[in-house]
């Protein structure tokens, strides 16, 4: 499902350059649940962002469901994210002048998906939120903003989930609730997971993990 080889990124500002990320490669099968983990710094967002072509290496491939990244453009990369993959951030990203029905219905419109409002209700029944399908994430908890991001991400049925900090921002009431949920959820569709986190008991809960300190794998 995932295969990084070599990967290198070096940013330049005037005569001086950082490298951020430096020789690193691994490989995902499809359905695993694969966790990054390293302090602060250690490249893992920067990680994660070219995996899912947000960005582009300076050096190395990634190749996502069998389509190699570095080959295409912006625009292309874009087009491969709306199809195959789905994202859960650390802040939520929602829409906030949309419902939490709205914003799971949007990447099902970007794509031309009949029947998205009834999707949409199906995946917030799952996640607990049907009653508040009318809301906007201004009048949503912490934790329920994060669940209503969990249905946006699994609603265009992604090959492969990176999540970047699921967790971080909620308490640990919460934090339990909206783990088991990315789980089960991700067991159900058969989704591929990445996930990046600080959380080594979370990491733990996953199949393979990744560690990174100072843009190198680490042992």
């Amino acid at each position: 499902m995932l295969t990084v080889r070599q990967l290198t990124k070096t940013y330049t500002s005037g005569n001086k350059s950082l490298t951020v990320l430096d020789d690193v490669s691994f490989d995902i099968e499809a359905g695993q649940t694969f966790a990054i983990v390293g302090p602060s710094g250690s490249g893992k967002t920067t990680l994660l962002g070219l995996c899912a072509g947000l960005d582009r290496a300076s050096s190395g491939s990634v190749v996502l469901n069998g389509i190699a990244l570095d080959d295409l453009d912006e625009d292309e990369r874009a087009d491969v994210r709306s199809k195959h993959v789905g994202f859960v951030f650390q802040n939520f990203q929602l829409i906030p002048t949309l419902t939490a029905l709205e914003n799971v219905m949007v990447p099902m419109e970007l794509q031309g998906q009949k029947g998205a409002a009834q999707k949409a209700m199906e995946l917030l029944e799952r996640v607990g939120l049907a009653d508040r399908h009318h809301h906007y994430p201004a009048q949503l908890s912490g934790g329920e903003q994060q669940r209503v991001a969990l249905a946006r991400a699994f609603s265009n049925s992604p090959k492969i989930l990176f999540a970047d900090e699921p967790t971080g921002n909620l308490d640990p009431e919460t934090h339990d609730v909206v783990e088991k949920l990315l789980f089960d959820l991700n067991k159900e569709a058969g989704t591929t997971l990445v996930l990046v986190t600080h959380d080594l008991e979370l990491a733990a809960k996953t199949q393979h993990v990744l560690k990174l300190k100072g843009g190198k794998m680490a042992d």
